[in-house]
């Protein structure tokens, strides 16, 4: 069995702002890409999404200067040394954290 060398945080799809974070990595969708979903990814620079949720995501400001709404949030998958999107981790939005 392999032992898991780093912490994953839950995260969500990109609809609660208290998931999204400056300095994060993630995939966006921009305005004139919606129809066909494609996604970009970059850091996030700023949160123009004042409230609290939004249920196509969050808008951000990447740190090139595009704006879109988060799609994933993207975590560092150290076994495997590459970006993983958290939802295709498994991870659960849904389920509370167990502190122990």
């Amino acid at each position: 069995m392999l032992k898991q060398t780093s912490k994953i945080q839950e995260m969500s799809d990109g609809t609660k702002r208290s998931d999204v974070h400056v300095g994060q990595q993630v995939e966006v969708v921009k305005k004139n890409d919606q129809r066909t979903g494609v996604l970009t990814a970059g850091i996030v620079k700023r949160l123009l999404t004042k409230s609290a949720n939004h249920p196509h995501g969050i808008k951000v400001e990447l740190e090139n200067g595009e704006v879109g709404r988060v799609k994933n949030i993207l975590v560092l998958d150290r076994a495997r040394n590459r970006t993983t999107s958290a939802m295709s981790l498994g991870i659960n939005p849904q389920a509370k954290s167990e502190k122990g």
